[in-house]
């Protein structure tokens, strides 16, 4: 098969080209993970969905494509975590924490992920010792290495594609539940859109630090998605008057540190127990995202008792 006719579609031109229907992103993403795309035609699709955006059908068609391709599913899962931000200005990963407390709370939760262009201090798998053994990691490059290909594709084109968007929506766990940031606060109501169309009735999008699901707390937070098939879009307020910068490369936050206590950082701790609360909420432990902060708090007050812990 071709992906030539799907280059047709998106890249005729004004007044002619249009964007793809889910069948035919389903299709598409079928054609470009069995190898049977040419790279000319896979450069010309992505690159002209970026350029005009993406529409919901085609992120949602491309999302059951990968699904429907990769058979190593992974374990089902509680909730869904993907972690694919990229960049040199991330800092620590303060989110790791944040699902510690989650699966302290007795959630099971999978992250799956692949970081980019970061400092060593950034690093997630860096930091995977930080997290419990009910959080489940999972690299992309194991997971489908014909997915991987297609994000480093980034290196190729000098710009991000489509799959960043498709692999925080794969939800290769099957949890019930998924959280997920942004950078850019467009594709907080583009994800949304695609959920439902695939029946994903609790997801919770942010505009997060780097583009993953991490709360600054010194901020306003938009939230968006759905909960139990209700569509959401509302805010939060910041959660502390602390108005510095959360994350500098040039002083990593010492992970470990904050979670023993050796260094009282209320802005980093508030991060966490923010960042934990949404992810609470999304899970239903609480049901009102005041009462997740109450509960995220609790939690990270008892962290180090966890045999307690359990909701």
């Amino acid at each position: 098969m071709s992906l030539a006719p799907y280059v047709q579609i998106v890249a005729r031109g004004k007044g002619r080209g249009r964007s793809m229907s889910f069948a035919e992103a389903v299709d598409a993403m079928a054609i470009i993970l069995n190898g049977e795309a040419e790279p000319e035609a896979l450069g010309a699709v992505l690159m002209v969905m970026r350029l005009r955006e993406e529409t919901a059908e085609e992120i949602s068609g491309f999302t059951v494509g990968l699904r429907n391709h990769v058979k190593n599913i992974l374990p089902k899962a509680d909730l869904d975590w993907p972690s694919y931000a990229a960049g040199r200005t991330r800092g620590s990963p303060l989110f790791i924490l944040a699902a510690r407390l989650v699966s302290q709370a007795g959630y099971s939760v999978s992250m799956h992920g692949w970081n980019s262009h970061q400092q060593a201090s950034a690093s997630v798998r860096g930091a995977l010792k930080w997290a419990a053994p009910t959080v489940r990691y999972s690299a992309i490059e194991d997971l489908c290495p014909e997915a991987f290909a297609l994000l480093k594709l980034r290196d190729t084109f000098g710009l991000r594609s489509c799959i960043n968007t498709v692999l925080r929506m794969w939800n290769p766990s099957r949890a019930p539940a998924s959280v997920q940031g942004v950078f850019h606060p467009s594709y907080r109501g583009l994800q949304a859109e695609a959920a439902q169309i695939i029946d994903e009735n609790d997801l919770v999008v942010i505009k997060g630090g780097g583009g993953e699901f991490e709360r600054n707390p010194a901020k306003r937070v938009a939230i968006y998605g759905w909960m139990a098939g209700q569509f959401l879009d509302q805010s939060a307020p910041a959660l502390t008057p602390e108005k510095r910068m959360l994350h500098d490369v040039n002083q990593p936050i010492d992970l470990g540190a904050v979670w023993h206590g050796k260094n009282q950082d209320p802005l980093a701790e508030a991060s966490v127990t923010g960042t934990a609360a949404i992810a609470l909420w999304s899970l239903n432990a609480a049901s009102t995202l005041s009462d997740a902060q109450s509960m995220a708090e609790a939690l990270w007050h008892r962290r180090h008792n966890p045999e307690s812990l359990s909701v």
